[in-house]
């Protein structure tokens, strides 16, 4: 079984997409996998072996023009490859510039099976808006696709809406279980002093951590005035240690100087997922107001390292949290929530109500958000397109 996938982008940038594309290859022994992806700098090799794929990179490293190309590019070299190599499956990672790259190539080889991978976290309205001159096409690439694998049901209604009339399956990205070798709740305190010595953090104070990529939709601004409440109105002694660069890091660090929160707030920038477990033992509650979400990993793995989770309802979160069972939920756009769940949780009275919603978190996301389990499923949509 031979696939080519088109992605935007792969290694060494990494979201949930590009985590999810190794993860599930890597362990799948019945395929062989080539990817024609975006070169995002020139300092990215054209060509490349990572893990399982062969890697090509098309464009000049110039960003943002050499996406705009890449549907033409990608297409056109998939064409030549094919000739020689006779694909079966062409799988697209999400319906964007990879979307349209794996349509132009369906349309002229109509015998080669479209998977289409739907990942997107970003507010759906706002990508439809994106492509409304190019609508017609846009939704052709769902409407051309011969299987689509979303890993939300938030998602699959999406593509419904879209009008696919092809088999819509919900297939969840996985969790990190290195996280979960050993049980966080038994590490030794000394250890996790230590480490929230390298950050400046007392032994005393409570560690609020998010892990994101710091742009609007993951609404870390109503995070922010979310522990100023904290400090001011519940007389809590937090810190909230932010792991993860973006463009809304200087309107982030303004607010924080506005509300007078220097010494509550810690941005250690981007983090390895290898080297995330420090940080999950420190602390005591992960939160993400975000305003959309595909599904979210990072919640996935706090879960998994049994730390309490607030997020809000939206996207595919519902998928995996439910509310006082598995992590609690606060509401959309609204500090005052995400303080009070917050609250909640560190309150000393409720610490049984905590430990069993941890307990029932990790065994939920180990039981159903295993890359094993995924990648089994994943072969099984391959071996349906092909026979």
């Amino acid at each position: 079984m031979k696939i080519i996938i088109f992605s935007t982008a792969y290694y060494p940038y990494i979201g949930g997409a590009e985590v999810a594309v190794k993860e599930i290859t890597d362990r799948i022994v019945s395929a062989e996998f080539e990817m024609i992806t975006v070169r995002l700098k020139k300092s990215d090799a054209r060509e490349e072996q990572i893990g399982k794929i062969k890697v090509y990179r098309l464009g000049f490293g110039l960003g943002r023009i050499d996406k705009f190309l890449f549907p033409f590019r990608a297409a056109n070299l998939a064409n030549k490859l094919h000739k020689e190599k006779k694909y079966d499956i062409i799988w697209s990672i999400m319906a964007s510039f990879s979307g349209f790259a794996a349509l132009f190539f369906k349309k002229k080889n109509l015998d080669v099976k479209f998977l289409l991978t739907l990942q997107e976290g970003d507010d759906l309205g706002k990508i439809e808006r994106k492509v409304w001159l190019a609508r017609f096409w846009f939704k052709q690439i769902f409407t051309k696709a011969d299987y689509i694998q979303c890993i939300s049901n938030y998602l699959a209604q999406w593509a419904r809406k879209m009008g696919a009339v092809c088999p819509v399956e919900v297939v969840p990205n996985g969790a990190n279980f290195q996280f979960s070798i050993f049980n966080f709740q038994t590490i030794p305190n000394d250890t996790i002093f230590n480490f929230k010595k390298q950050l400046g953090i007392t032994n005393n104070e409570k560690v609020i951590l998010t892990t994101s990529r710091l742009v609007k939709k993951n609404g870390l601004a109503d995070l922010v005035e979310a522990v100023a409440l904290c400090v001011m109105r519940y007389a809590l002694c937090v810190t909230l240690v932010i792991c993860g660069t973006g463009v809304e890091l200087n309107n982030l660090k303004s607010k924080i100087k506005n509300l007078k929160l220097e010494n509550r707030v810690k941005f250690v920038g981007f983090v390895p997922l290898l080297e995330l477990s420090g940080y999950y033992a420190a602390a005591d509650v992960f939160c993400r107001p975000s305003l959309s979400e595909g599904l979210g990993n990072s919640f996935l793995e706090a879960m998994a390292a049994e730390v309490p989770v607030v997020a809000t309802p939206v996207g595919g979160i519902p998928d995996f949290l439910e509310d006082g069972k598995t992590g609690w939920f606060c509401k959309v756009r609204d500090p005052q929530s995400i303080a009070e769940k917050i609250q909640y949780i560190l309150d000393e009275k409720n610490k049984d109500e905590v430990e069993w919603v941890v307990k029932n978190a990790k065994e939920l996301v180990e039981k159903k958000y295993n890359w094993d389990n995924i990648a089994i499923q994943m072969n099984n949509i391959f071996n349906k397109l092909t026979n």
